[in-house]
């Protein structure tokens, strides 16, 4: 498998370092509001990149995504809405695991909060100010740049080139104002907890090195997260990493392009947003899985809802097919399938390779969801031609579908039916409306047709019986 490594700027083999084992840490949410619809893309993507390791790699993977539930802007939205920012956090971090939820996201390893770890990153702090790369300064306490060599190594960023920004903090109280903050003296009603610094709060880039360390320990192979976290928050990382214990710091660095909105990166501080829950209330997650990954991760993406809507229409002719194989199936003879059937199935073998080939490559689901649509026009085809129990070969191509679409969290929980009891109590209806027919008792049989439809089951009236499906 190759990934693209924002370290080295190249394309390179991934493996594991030892037992199959694949640990990988994405940078979590902020947990002052709901997350808006670009940072569903990181959740998505690296999801993505965790199912298809475990299923098709057959690796372990320990999955960490941390909480931020302290920082500058939950204090400010303390502040706003009078809110402590405990009780801010609270809303915002069970709001967000529901958001997880209804996408379909597998629940990560760990989910650590920051404030459950504040000793760690104090003896970060500590070891960092004693090695002499961070200094205090009335009560705060900075990270020394110009002592760490290597510092930019990441964003490609020098020193000499580099000025007080946007981004960076400029303060009298720094001797450089590249320098940037380890710990922040507590002002009068903010959180805050004592350290050989006085009372205070840790700045964010200390959080994720300090986690990293406790949850996956020699297991640091692959951090990930959106491309705006390169410079400051993942450069910053490396620095701290590097200083406290030299190299050895995370070996690949994954990250994805943005997310814009009417030719902007979307963002709330410019206000050109959608807050993801709203987007799952008008569409469902499998149509927002397959619009984010029709498109390489690496590539910016421009949000619409005509996108989406594209998406809904592509998704729904493959669960159509879905649906319909499966209604078919329930009603095809059980014998082996003939010279037809057994020939289509060995057409199906070169697929499976042909993905694993693409999201080999950097993880293409462009090209991934490309061959799920080949299986599906090919088994339109044989459909076509198949009948009696030829059409039993279908079942193999419904499988594969399904297989490929996992790591891609298609195709699984919204096509899984109800079970088997409910499966037989809809064919009762099904014969007792064809007995009703018979008899010529129309209006009762239009009853069971009806009453199957207030709960979502379509029926297909054909030459060789009624079939049913679920509609989606």
């Amino acid at each position: 498998m190759k990934l693209y490594n924002t370290l080295t700027k190249t394309s390179e083999d991934f493996h594991p370092q030892d037992d199959d084992h694949v640990g990988i840490y994405v940078c979590g949410p902020t947990v002052y509001d709901h997350v808006h619809i670009g940072n569903v893309r990181p959740i998505l993507v690296f999801d993505t990149l965790r199912r298809y390791m475990e299923r098709f790699k057959g690796w372990t993977v320990t999955y960490v995504q941390n909480v931020t539930d302290v920082d500058d802007k939950l204090i400010q939205r303390s502040i706003e809405t009078g809110e402590s920012v405990d009780e801010i956090a609270k809303t915002y971090t069970d709001a967000y695991f529901a958001l997880l939820d209804g996408l379909g996201v597998l629940t990560p390893t760990h989910s650590p909060l920051a404030t459950e770890h504040i000793d760690g990153m104090i003896a970060l702090v500590a070891d960092l100010v004693e090695k002499g790369f961070a200094y205090e300064s009335e009560g705060d306490v900075y990270f020394r740049v110009s002592a760490l060599e290597s510092y930019g190594k990441l964003s490609g960023r020098k020193l000499d080139d580099q000025e007080a920004g946007a981004r960076i903090e400029a303060s009298s109280q720094k001797e450089n104002p590249l320098d940037f903050t380890l710990w922040k003296a507590a002002k009068p009603g903010e959180p805050k907890w004592p350290s050989p610094w006085g009372e205070g709060r840790p700045g964010w880039h200390t959080e994720c090195v300090v986690l990293s360390y406790q949850y996956l320990d020699d297991h640091l192979d692959i951090h990930a997260g959106g491309n705006d976290l390169v410079f400051p928050h993942h450069e910053n990382e490396i620095a701290q990493a590097e200083a406290s214990r030299g190299d050895g710091f995370f070996r690949f660095w994954l990250h994805n392009g943005m997310l814009s909105f009417g030719g902007e990166k979307m963002s709330k501080s410019l206000g050109n947003f959608e807050y993801a829950y709203r987007v799952l209330e008008q569409f469902d997650a499998g149509t927002v899985r397959y619009f984010y990954l029709s498109r390489h991760y690496r590539k910016p993406l421009a949000y619409s809802e005509d996108g989406l809507h594209e998406a809904a229409a592509a998704l729904s002719r493959i669960r159509t097919l879905l649906a319909d194989v499966d209604a078919e199936l329930r009603s095809t003879p059980d014998e082996e399938p003939g010279a037809l059937g057994v020939e289509f199935i060995g057409s199906l073998e070169g697929f499976e390779a042909r993905y694993v080939d693409a999201m080999d490559d950097d993880l293409n689901t462009v090209g991934a969801i490309g061959v799920i649509q080949e299986i599906v026009a090919a088994t339109n085809r044989f459909r076509r031609d198949a009948e009696g129990a030829d059409r039993l070969a279908l079942g193999d191509a419904v499988e594969l579908i399904r297989e490929l679409g996992y790591p891609l969290g298609l195709f699984q929980a919204e096509d899984v039916t109800s079970g088997d009891l409910a499966d037989d109590l809809i064919d009762l209806l099904l014969d007792l409306r064809e007995e009703l027919r018979a008899k010529k008792e129309f209006d009762l049989a239009d009853r069971v047709r009806d009453r199957l439809a207030d709960f979502g089951i379509a029926l297909k009236d054909g030459a060789e019986g009624t079939i049913w499906t679920r509609e989606r």
